[in-house]
């Protein structure tokens, strides 16, 4: 039995009552009370849980525009239901809420026998969309309706954001509250925009803030309970619950806050990634940017920075890895529907420890109504672990178990050729490794799948930065990669063979995907992909991403910076920085040989200039500003532009910053509106700072052209 409030009606004198029964059939009663009066029943609906060994539902909502039921079951699964077509749905609203509901005279509160005939009369209803076992096998503890979302917890350990797309439950992401909190009960929205996950821990009754991330109460109370009560106003806190068949009361008196937050904290360690997704338009308000930041505590940040309140507000927190988040990269897409043209829209790839890639679909869109001034909405949309697929591997016991503590350093998407038709949409992402391999994924977002496609160990030590770049010409275009490792080399790449292959094998596909002789996907999965035109590869796509093109040894240690941009003329600058403190620079120029046109892809190199000692500690950051302008940070804690000149590079300006231990830099452009170009700059390590300055070609520019 599990009751739900029923919408549009006094929740003091209506409510549905939900009761499972044998064969996996579920009713739906409404039950109305007067004072003075016996309840009345009606039977409103009959519903089929799906086939399970424990078939019963434990949680229910109802979703009153859409006129649905979703609920929740023993085995973990999410329904939903129509309620429309059962009988008296806008009846019993109009008159019970006009108080015209007249109970049966009787005064006894049994069932009314024509209910059972009615029964009869009644579809037994199936699932209009199910989601099979999505907190495992602990069970469903409550649904929750708030701000047109549906949230969903469980003893899983996590909380759900779902939305109702085409009468099908689509999950947008998944939130892990905080460690060791496995069950999860109930969720509570408060009115200063907080969210309260309630559950218990060990033995403990905890209520978890997810603003502050930390426990605003932990009553003992003996551990998990079927029989609790929790109510908390600005007065008190009271927590109520049976014990060994006593009721058990705990009453605590709210206490003023001697603490004071100066300023919040965005991650819980060091950051370690930062990448700007793009300007937002508030109209009223001042242009905000919007960012995203990877830590050591395993979550990514979305984030707001505006110039003129200079505060950092964050917007949404991922919370999938399972270990630290060392790099992301932003593959940019079309205006979403409900966002607009001014909004942004991108998919974001975080990777990190545990050999861990998530990819998610984040829309932001001005919203003049909330603090940050911006609205973001985040989906989940794939995930990949290496040790995840190992054992369905073939023929693994010839082959050495990939580490499990594999880290991807870097990423990075590679530019895809759009004059190829595809059936449906690809994605390829380049991974450095701390394994020493440099791997291609795919992306296949309609069936959410990733995809190995190729990988090598040329380096056999730690890939630390992959860069991919495009260059086009007349007859055609190639996607290079560039990729860094801890010896100080940089080796190039053509990597347009292994995509074009993926590609082919796309095309022909009819069946299953088995990448690199991975086993085949579920049938079930098979028959929706077919739903969305998507077809997977049937063959296993061969690993060997070749021999690199090029291989030059640019700095005498790690390569912990890497950037690359494309002059006007069509050559690549390529620009990287090092443990030993020195920049290097080179000028790549890419032709097509005289043979075949898949083999005859030739670098070049036209210039390089290496600069030692640039700065007295490791280049964590560089960026090509302009064909002659370079931009380096490092753990120093300078920021120095530099002129790129025949044979060396000049010093312009040097700019202190006041973030240590720094982890990366992110740089772009902006004309105002006078036609004065400005570069700001992102810096993130033990925490983030943005910076925004002119740059000059001058040497020893005056303070106030530098970049400041």
């Amino acid at each position: 039995l599990s009751w739900a409030p029923r919408p549009g009606l006094p929740p003091d004198t209506a409510a549905a009552l939900l009761a499972s029964g044998p064969d996996g059939e579920m009713l739906w009663l409404d039950v109305t009370h007067r004072p003075g009066q016996a309840p009345w029943v009606q039977l409103m609906g009959r519903y089929l849980l799906p086939p399970c060994k424990q078939r019963w539902h434990t949680c229910a909502a109802f979703l009153p525009q859409e006129k649905l039921l979703v609920c929740g079951d023993r085995r973990g699964s999410l329904l939903l239901f129509p309620c429309s077509s059962s009988s008296g749905w806008a009846a019993e609203n109009t008159s019970i809420v006009n108080g015209a509901t007249d109970p049966v005279e009787d005064s006894s509160n049994e069932l009314d026998p024509s209910c059972l005939l009615y029964k009869a009369a009644l579809p037994l209803e199936s699932p209009l969309s199910l989601l099979f076992g999505l907190h495992g096998k602990t069970g469903v503890t409550s649904l929750t309706i708030h701000g047109g979302y549906i949230y969903s917890t469980g003893r899983d350990g996590v909380y759900r954001q779902l939305r109702l797309r085409d009468q099908q439950l689509e999950v947008l992401q998944k939130h892990r509250p905080c460690k060791g909190l496995q069950w999860i009960e109930e969720l509570h929205f408060t009115s200063d925009g907080d969210l309260l996950v309630l559950g218990f821990h060990a033995d403990n009754f905890v209520v978890w803030s997810s603003r502050t991330g930390e426990n605003v109460h932990c009553i003992p109370c003996g551990g998990g309970h079927r029989s609790w009560s929790y109510c908390s106003s600005p007065l008190a806190k009271v927590f109520a619950f049976i014990k060994s068949g006593d009721v058990m009361l705990y009453h605590c008196e709210a206490e003023p806050c001697e603490q004071q937050v100066l300023l919040p904290s965005l991650h819980g360690r060091e950051i370690t990634c930062v990448r700007r997704l793009g300007a937002v338009e508030v109209p009223g308000r001042a242009t905000v940017n919007v960012f995203v930041t990877g830590s050591e505590d395993t979550t990514a940040c979305v984030l707001v920075l505006s110039e003129n309140s200079r505060a950092a507000v964050p917007l949404a927190r991922l919370s999938d890895h399972i270990s630290s988040v060392r790099t992301l990269a932003f593959a940019m897409r079309p205006g979403d529907e409900g966002f607009g043209d001014e909004g942004l829209s991108a998919l974001l790839f975080s990777a990190g420890g545990r050999a861990q890639i998530e990819c998610y679909r984040l829309l932001c869109a001005g919203d003049t109504v909330s603090e940050s001034a911006v609205a973001c909405q985040v989906i989940h949309v794939a995930s990949h672990r290496l040790d995840k697929h190992w054992e369905k591997k073939k023929n693994r016991h010839k082959l050495v178990k990939m580490d499990p503590e594999t880290r991807y350093m870097s990423l990075s998407v590679v530019p895809v050729t759009s004059t190829k038709q595809l059936p449906t949409p690809w994605k390829f992402l380049a991974a450095a490794c701390s394994d020493g391999s440099v791997r291609i994924f795919g992306l296949l977002e309609a069936a959410q799948k990733f995809v190995l496609v190729a990988e090598s160990f040329h380096h056999q030590r730690c890939v630390l930065k992959v860069e991919a770049f495009l260059h086009t010409w007349a007859e055609g275009e190639r996607q290079l990669l560039c990729s860094a490792a801890t010896d100080g080399s940089i080796a190039f790449w053509d990597i347009t063979g292994p995509i074009m292959d993926a590609v082919d094998a796309l095309h022909q596909a009819e069946g299953e995907m088995q990448p690199l002789g991975e086993c085949c996907c579920p049938a079930a999965l098979l028959l929706s992909l077919t739903k969305v035109s998507s077809a997977l590869l049937t063959e296993p796509v061969s690993p060997a991403l070749g021999a690199p093109l090029v291989t030059i040894m640019a700095h005498s240690c790690a390569v912990n910076s890497l950037h690359i941009r494309e002059t006007p003329e069509g050559q690549h600058l390529v620009a990287s920085g090092s443990d030993d403190g020195s920049i290097h620079v080179c000028l790549l120029e890419v032709t097509l040989g005289r043979g075949e046109a898949a083999a005859g892809t030739c670098l070049q190199v036209l210039e390089r200039v290496s600069r030692p000692c640039a700065h007295a500690a490791h280049v964590t950051g560089i960026r090509v500003l302009q064909p002659d302008l370079l931009l380096s940070a490092s753990v120093d804690q300078r920021l120095t532009l530099w002129k790129r000149c025949p044979g060396e590079l000049v010093p312009l300006s040097t700019t202190f910053f006041h973030v240590p231990d720094l982890a990366e830099l992110d740089c772009w452009e902006v004309v105002e509106a006078g036609g004065e170009l400005r570069y700001y700059c992102v810096l993130c390590g033990q925490g983030l700072q943005m910076l925004c300055g002119t740059a000059s070609c001058k040497p020893r520019p005056p303070p106030q052209e530098a970049l400041q």
